[in-house]
């Protein structure tokens, strides 16, 4: 063999082992890659907050007023009275990926939280949906009773379906905002009662309903089976609860927002609209808080979320809860006065003293 035709084979081998360590090299990039690809959107067991949409509940949208009143003598109302919601990522009702999350630890008005601590395991997106339903249902209804008992105007309670799981007995059945009139002759007057004659008696038992839907008698057997968490009690379910009427229609409009947390906002929005003061007098106010028919505003959920969605925007007024306020320290946007309130009454004298100029005693900005 010629000095030269060795150095070829010598070169050719060298080329050999190059192009096999590129190619190996290749390989290995590729599937590192893709190994933190599939990291990257593999679901983690968190659940994601972020900052939801805002709704003027005393606006509209399309054309339509998200609280409604006919009936009765309304007044002309201006600026906002929003809501503010959150979004969530995760949990039953959708997968959040681990860039995802990743992404949430880098926003301050984010956070990401394990699954467990807002979900039991065995929950599902559907039961999680309507759960949220009822809850929202039940709020609107409590906001009613809240700021027709502030206005002293007299309202008349009765007991009704405020969510129905439609894989359960009553799904057949019923419809939210049937009227429970009677159960096998016993009439119902308290939400309790309802619970209580299902559960007297064992799994299996057929009871014998009358409600009232939409004015109109409706008569129906529903026979009890099994609850799915607890085997040993019996189950229908339907979820009941008091709803307030009086004797003229409120109406909310608002559809596919889930979740208790409306309820100060909606009632405010409520007597904003009874009453001939314009209480923001064209100010952008927001706020979020829970309310029973008595007035008093509870716990939710979010608070930095919301605190975030409503300066963003553009409101100067926040009324929330006032257990809320060591919470929201060093998380209120810039332009935000947070004023924390445990009744209704209280949110309401706080808009009027903010929109004439007066001090508040606000939460704290910062620690």
């Amino acid at each position: 063999m010629s000095q030269s035709t060795g150095r070829l084979h010598s070169l050719a081998a060298r080329a050999r082992r190059v192009s096999e360590r590129t190619r190996t090299l290749i390989i290995s990039v590729f599937a590192l890659v893709s190994l933190v690809l599939i990291a990257v959107l593999l679901p983690v067991p968190y659940v994601k907050l972020a900052p939801g949409p805002t709704f003027n509940v005393i606006g509209e949208n399309d054309g339509e007023p998200f609280i409604r009143i006919e009936g009765t003598t309304t007044y002309p109302v201006t600026g906002n009275l929003d809501m503010t919601t959150v979004r969530e990522s995760g949990g039953p009702r959708g997968g959040l990926t681990f860039g995802e999350a990743i992404g949430a630890w880098f926003s301050t008005a984010d956070a990401v939280v394990p699954r467990e601590l807002i979900y039991p395991d065995d929950v599902t997106g559907e039961e999680v949906r309507q759960r949220q339903a009822a809850l929202f249902s039940t709020s609107e209804s409590d906001a009613v009773g809240a700021a027709l008992t502030f206005l002293g105007v007299p309202v008349s309670t009765e007991v009704v379906a405020t969510a129905v799981l439609a894989d359960a007995p009553a799904g057949e059945f019923f419809e939210p905002r049937d009227g429970i009139v009677s159960i096998d002759g016993t009439a119902i007057t308290e939400p309790g009662q309802v619970v209580e004659i299902v559960r007297a008696k064992p799994i299996g038992s057929t009871f014998a309903f009358e409600v009232e839907r939409q004015g109109e008698p409706v008569v129906f057997d529903i026979t009890s089976e099994a609850n799915p968490t607890d085997a040993q009690t019996p189950y229908l379910g339907v979820t009941v609860g008091l709803f307030f009427t009086p004797d003229f229609d409120i109406d909310f409009t608002l559809q596919d927002v889930g979740g208790p947390s409306a309820g100060l906002m909606f009632a405010t929005g409520i007597v904003d609209k009874l009453t001939p003061e314009d209480l923001t007098a064209g100010g952008h106010v927001a706020g979020t808080g829970t309310i029973d028919p008595d007035g008093n505003v509870g716990p939710v959920g979010g608070i930095r979320q919301k605190l975030a969605g409503a300066r963003d925007a553009g409101a100067e007024l926040f009324v929330m809860p006032e257990r809320h306020c060591a919470e929201a320290q060093g998380h209120v946007p810039d332009g935000l006065t947070v004023v924390p309130v445990t009744t209704l009454t209280e949110a309401v004298d706080a808009i009027r003293a903010w929109t004439a100029g007066e001090s508040l005693d606000a939460c704290p900005a910062q620690d």
